[in-house]
């Protein structure tokens, strides 16, 4: 493929250099000049459009009806202007020239709105360096006139599982301009092998847009990158923020009906959005046949979340009747390994009516010195002395019973800063002491078996 391109590059520039015949009439067709016409193209827009197909820069087959109607929406002029410009872009590793093409027109009218002319000055990657990369690493490049993406998937023989999942991403700004992966993946990479690299890119500019998401191929590369790379200096003066990326993939959802189960929520929303895996529901803590009248809606990823969510806010779309409120729910931040670590509180939920303090403080001090138990509605704190017998006893009790319910435990996350801040922002005004800690329900497991 890169020989291939090399050519065709090396050709483009021996047509730029021979004077370009006056005369059209001595001009050689393809034969899908015709054809060109015939879609309604002006004869210089079609002639040149043809002279590009000779090159052999981009071939008919790679131009979809799409990007034909798009150019047959300019003048005449526009269209010689844009075909110019896509003949001179690199499409060394663009893999789809159509949609290339269709961005260089949509760039294209951008500028015209904002009067900007096209900025020749832009200094784009240097070519060398991201060739001498590329065959160095083995990985791909793909080009688009929003993004350039390096890899994802990486060679196989660097990875060859399944795709990388939540906790593996990095988030990269205050990237300088005018850098691009020659200078970004030689420092990534120390981290551990990478999955991909995004470099955002801003069509008008032809710049970067400061900032690149770069999944690597385990949790440990991408906590890795951020020790190494966060506030790294790339250039004199110029420091990189690293940090872990949370893809959103859960919605927060307002003004549900409070007789409504797990079940009916997952089949009422699984009809009006996509992707949908699971939905979290809290019960009323005096009513277990109530829920709290909101849920979170965990979708298979970002982006079917991201849709799910515009079109929840659209206001188009009902759920029994009525318009939910929607927000992006908090993200669940992994909490610092070595904070948890030390943890010595257990979170103990589902709690029956009847349960009380002094009922926990018997069952849980059968494992070790407490230093104070705290119930709240249908859920409690346990204060171990020691971190020993807090995981033992959270290990033996998991999933037994107390008056009746099966209870379910956890290890108590530490308050986290940014969470404070966040809800200080919403001036939460029922604060307690516990609203400190926050918790998310781990997925339902059976309890463990007696074996």
């Amino acid at each position: 493929h890169n020989k291939m391109a090399n050519q065709v590059n090396g050709n483009a520039v021996q047509l730029k250099e021979e004077e370009e015949p006056m005369d059209t009439s001595s001009v050689t067709h393809t034969e899908h000049y015709k054809t060109l016409i015939e879609a309604g193209l002006p004869q210089k827009v079609a002639e040149r459009l043809d002279e590009i197909f000779q090159t052999g820069l981009v071939a008919y087959v790679d131009l979809d009806e799409r990007a034909i109607d798009a150019l047959r929406e300019f003048n005449e002029e526009g269209a010689l202007s844009v075909l110019q410009q896509f003949k001179e872009s690199d499409l060394s590793h663009v893999q789809n020239k159509s949609a290339f093409l269709c961005g260089v027109m949509k760039t294209y009218r951008q500028r015209e709105k904002q009067g900007s002319k096209v900025q020749e000055s832009t200094k784009g990657p240097d070519e060398a360096k991201i060739k001498a990369l590329l065959e160095r690493t083995g990985y791909t490049l793909d080009v688009t006139t929003g993004q350039r993406k390096y890899g994802g998937p990486p060679p196989d023989t660097v990875y060859s599982g399944a795709q990388p999942g939540i906790g593996t991403e990095v988030f990269v700004g205050k990237i300088p301009r005018d850098l691009y992966e020659d200078e970004l993946v030689p420092l990534f990479e120390k981290a551990g092998p990478i999955w991909d690299l995004r470099l955002m890119m801003d069509p008008l500019s032809g710049q970067n847009r400061g900032y690149a998401f770069i999944t690597f191929c385990s949790k440990d590369a991408a906590q890795e990158a951020v020790k190494l790379c966060d506030n790294y200096e790339i250039r004199p003066g110029k420091h990189l923020g690293v940090c872990i990326s949370v893809a959103n993939n859960r919605l927060f959802v307002g003004s549900i009906p409070k007789n409504k189960t797990k079940e009916n929520i997952l089949e009422e929303f699984s009809k009006v959005t996509e992707g949908l895996v699971d939905v979290i529901l809290y019960h009323q803590p005096d009513d277990k046949k109530k829920n709290r009248g909101f849920c979170f809606l965990e979708y298979e990823d970002h982006k079917s979340a991201a849709q799910a969510r515009r079109r929840l806010m659209s206001g188009k779309v009902k759920v029994w009747g009525n318009v939910v409120t929607v927000e992006w729910a908090d993200p669940v931040e992994e909490p610092d390994p070595e904070v948890m670590a030390k943890v010595k509180v257990l979170f103990v939920r589902n709690l029956a009516t009847t349960v009380t303090e002094e009922i926990l403080e018997k069952s849980f001090s059968e494992f070790g010195k407490l230093e104070r138990v705290k119930k709240l509605k249908d859920y409690a704190f346990v204060h171990f002395e020691d971190r020993g017998a807090a995981v033992k006893a959270m290990n033996e009790m998991n999933g037994k019973e107390i008056e009746g319910e099966e209870i379910e435990i956890v290890l108590a996350k530490p308050p986290d800063k940014k969470r404070k801040e966040r809800q200080a922002a919403r001036q939460a005004s029922r604060s307690t002491a516990y609203e400190d800690y926050y918790y998310y329900p781990p997925p339902r497991m059976p309890p463990p078996m007696r074996g």
